[in-house]
């Protein structure tokens, strides 16, 4: 009985422990795997051309190391640090609103509206909406 209890710790503190040097499972990603992932994104919910994905993956590129390098000055001031981050933010969706045609600006749009909108959901508690969409 002993020894199963001892099998049983041992695991669980093996399994704890790989959890701890993976992150949680959550893999920090580069900005330049950021702003690509952000650019494909956009490019699919927009139908972008190429010149526009390869605007937009500079746009967001150029974000992704603003941000990284927001991050890296280490401000403990949190609220300062969060309007930096929403003026990048704002930046990145003048610049990106810049390069879309009038028919990809309405959609866009109200592509942000609903992100915000379930973000807030998030926020207050409700998580992710049921059938996959989030």
């Amino acid at each position: 009985m002993k020894k199963l209890l001892m099998i049983c710790g041992l695991l669980f503190s093996v399994i704890t422990f790989a959890q701890a040097q993976d992150g949680g499972g959550r893999q920090k990603m580069t900005p330049e795997q950021r702003a690509q992932r952000s650019a494909e994104g956009l490019a699919k919910k927009l139908s972008l051309n190429d010149d526009q994905k390869t605007k937009a993956t500079a746009i967001f590129m150029d974000q992704a190391n603003a941000m990284e390098k927001a991050r890296a000055a280490g401000n403990t001031d949190k609220e300062a640090r969060r309007a930096e981050m929403m003026k990048l933010a704002d930046d990145t969706d003048a610049k990106i609103g810049a390069i879309l045609t009038a028919d990809q600006k309405k959609t866009y749009e109200t592509w942000k509206a609903e992100r915000k909108e379930r973000m807030k959901g998030n926020r207050m508690g409700q998580g992710p909406k049921v059938g996959g969409e989030q």
